[in-house]
């Protein structure tokens, strides 16, 4: 037999150990082929190895592998049964762990390229945030910059000083060589360099505004780089070589800018702008940075805000000091109004007391007449020149006492009275008159009219009087009628008065009185012009120059305060005219009962008299004086008379029982009077009645004649019946004060 080299199987079944080799060797030679691709596709994804545990996979890999090929070495040699079965057992756990080392790549791969992706995601975060924390710590210290360059700009609200403050805050804060403010014209076609920081350039240069670079500006929010070669940008004079820092330009929106001019700057800019211009310092090699062109975009809007509230501040100062002017000139036409008003009030004082006076004597006179033997003729006379003379004493107190007319201060006094009396009593005045005048004059009064009536029956009676005296007065020949009746719903209202609204009651009536004349007539178009006051129709005024045009004007006051209405009708002139008037009034609770109370009381000669009644009069007019003296010494009184106040305390004394004093007088203080004798005279039963006589309706000197302790205040003028009255009246009740 032939030898071989071969070894020789000590056990049973080689073929069984070779056939494991085999497959050992196919499975690690697989593993090699597969794992260094997995190693290079995996290198190139990530070089982290986040599991422990695949190290170890591979260091058992490598291990096994260096064991299998060095045991391997005995393999080329005559070699024993047990280097066989090492080396076939390092072989199998070689191609185990081979195996298992692939397969949990393929599985980890995957998650190691997320982990990997999640990296990048994470690393792009950081960055983010490292971006965001730079941007916040840039607006943060531009927010500071804001605040404090906010603070200096609102620190005033003068607009210079705001436009300064601005490029010196600026300046500073960003490090600037020249920040300049160029504003508009007032033709709005060029900008004029107002403001520099250095002021290395004269105030008053100016540019065309429609220069491309400005327009660029003006068309933009932001701030704009520009060149510092471009008109606006040279802010500094060309001396030496120098290499210019950026430039950068904003618009700051105008507002109203009245009174707020350099030389001829615009008094009211709409949708203009101002232009700032910032240069960074020359020969460096600094940039504008984005926070900072942030920060120059919000002071100029901050000017923006501050300019207009500099501008609202001027505007209401500016009001302000005209309202003052106007308050002043106020103040002064208030003073000379009031000055105007006492004025005439004190004329109206006067006038009121040196008219009053002759109408007190020619009233106390002619009821002293009354009161002697006379004719029936004559004693119609008397009562006529009576009636006269009250009608024309109520009149004096309107007419001189016009401004409470004027005011609508004047009230009515209101009371029942006999209404048919007032139509006789007004027929009984004109008749005299009108028979001078060959007139007819009737009175034609309905059934249904109520015979008594609550109102103000002097009112009521001087413009019925002034109506019918009209009458007379402009109808030459002919006839007057006078007709009353109560109005019936339907005829109250008249167009011609919208705001006359009549409202029917069970207290009230309407009375209508209807006075309708043959005279010259009215044209129609002078109709409106009649209740104007000291306006006359033009035609009848030159027939008849007396009269002052101011009747039908206080009528009809007197028509309104009775919750009336007036007016003329009149076909023109030649042609007679009808005077027309509606007056509310009330109805009497207890008509059926008053009749007796109504009836007129007949003078009685002695009627009632005070003999021994000591009464002292102070008066400074002679004529008045004498003319109370007269009535009291009628009336069996023992009068003492005194023209002044120092003989009034002298005469004065516990014995007189009233003292009568004209309180109205210039020059004489009556008030003082009053005192005196209270001061005088402490205990109420020695000290006399104090009696102030007035010539004024005004209330103010009723008020005052109570606050100094008067016991009775009297309305010029004075007749016997009414001074008879009045010392009934005082000496039993002790005070008296009557209606004015």
């Amino acid at each position: 037999m032939e030898s071989c080299n071969c070894i020789e199987p000590q056990w049973p079944a080689d073929e069984l150990l070779m056939k494991y080799q085999y497959i050992s060797d196919f499975f690690i030679a697989l593993a090699y082929f597969s794992i260094p691709l997995e190693l290079i596709y995996f290198v190139k994804k990530s070089a982290v190895f986040p599991y422990r545990w695949v190290l170890v996979q591979f260091g058992a890999f490598i291990v096994l592998c260096g064991a299998t090929h060095l045991i391997n070495l005995w393999t080329f040699n005559m070699h024993s049964r047990t280097v066989a079965i090492v080396m076939t057992t390092a072989k199998v756990l070689t191609a185990v762990v081979s195996c298992a080392t692939a397969l949990m790549l393929v599985h980890i791969i995957p998650d190691l390229l997320s982990v990997k992706t999640r990296e990048l995601f994470l690393k792009n975060k950081a960055a983010e945030l490292d971006r965001e924390m730079g941007l916040i710590r840039t607006q943060e210290e531009t927010g500071r910059h804001v605040r404090m360059l906010t603070h200096e700009i609102r620190s005033t609200l003068d607009r210079h000083t705001i436009l300064k403050t601005t490029l010196v805050e600026l300046g500073r804060t960003l490090a600037l060589e020249e920040c300049a403010l160029w504003m508009p014209t007032r033709t709005g076609l060029e900008l004029q360099l107002s403001y520099t920081l250095r002021q290395q350039n004269p105030v008053g240069y100016t540019v065309p505004i429609q220069l491309p670079v400005i327009n660029q500006v003006f068309s933009s929010n932001h701030a704009v780089k520009i060149s510092p070669n471009c008109p606006v940008a040279r802010l500094r004079p060309l001396a030496g070589k120098y290499m210019p820092g950026e430039v950068v330009a904003v618009r700051v929106p105008l507002l109203h800018l009245s009174n707020f001019q350099i030389n001829d700057w615009p008094e009211l800019s709409t949708k203009r702008y101002a232009l700032m211009v910032l240069m960074l310092p020359s020969d460096s090699a600094r940039q504008w940075h984005v926070h900072e062109l942030e920060l120059v975009e919000v002071v100029a809007d901050q000017v923006a805000v501050a300019l207009s509230h500099a501008a609202i501040l001027e505007e209401s100062m500016r009001a302000r000091d005209l309202l003052m002017q106007q308050n002043i000139a106020l103040d002064s036409a208030r003073r000379e109004a009031e000055t105007a008003i006492r004025a005439r009030n004190d004329f109206l004082a006067v006038m009121n007391h040196e008219m009053r006076t002759p109408m007190h004597a020619i009233i106390a006179l002619s009821s002293l007449l009354q009161e002697t033997e006379l004719t029936p003729e004559q004693r119609l006379m008397v009562e006529t020149i009576l009636k006269s003379s009250n009608l024309l004493a109520t009149l004096i107190n309107d007419v001189l006492d016009l401004s409470r007319l004027e005011d609508g201060s004047l009230q009515l006094q209101i009371g029942t009275f006999n209404l048919h009396a007032v139509f006789r009593e007004v027929l009984n005045l004109i008749k005299p008159i009108a028979s001078v005048k060959k007139l007819l004059v009737a009175l034609n009064l309905a059934p249904d009219l109520p015979e008594y009536a609550v109102g103000d029956e002097k009112r009521l009676m001087q413009t019925l009087l002034n109506v019918v005296g009209n009458a007379v007065k402009f109808t030459k020949e002919g006839n007057i009628s006078i007709t009353g009746f109560v109005a019936k719903s339907e005829s109250l209202r008249d167009s011609r008065a919208p705001e006359f609204f009549p409202v029917p009651s069970e207290n009230y009536f309407y009375l209508r009185v209807q006075v309708k004349d043959s005279g010259s007539g009215i044209s129609p178009q002078d109709i409106p012009n009649l209740f104007t006051k000291f306006a006359q129709n033009q035609a009848i005024a030159l027939r008849n120059s007396s009269g002052s045009g101011l009747g039908l004007a206080i009528c009809k006051r007197f028509v309104n305060l009775m919750e009336g209405h007036i007016w003329i009708e009149s076909e023109g002139l030649g042609k007679g005219c009808t005077a027309i008037f509606i007056v509310k009034l009330g109805i009497p609770e207890h008509s059926n009962d008053s009749n007796l109370s109504f009836i007129p009381k007949m003078p009685v000669h002695g009627q009632t008299n005070f003999p021994g009644l000591k009464v002292l009069v102070m008066d400074e007019n002679g004529v008045s004086r004498s003319v109370t003296k007269g009535l009291l010494l009628h009336l069996g009184c023992d009068v003492t008379t005194v023209s002044s106040v120092e003989e009034c305390f002298r005469v004065v004394s516990h014995e007189h029982q009233v003292v009568f004093m004209d309180v109205c007088v210039p020059g004489i203080d009556g008030y003082e009077v009053a005192v005196h004798i209270h001061e005088k005279f402490t205990r109420r039963h020695e000290r006399p009645l104090i009696v102030a006589l007035i010539g004024s309706t005004d209330n103010l000197t009723k008020d005052n004649c109570m606050r100094v302790g008067m016991d009775g205040v009297i309305l010029k003028p004075v007749s016997l019946e009414k001074m008879r009255s009045v010392l009934s009246d005082l000496l039993e009740h002790r005070v008296l004060f009557e209606s004015t």
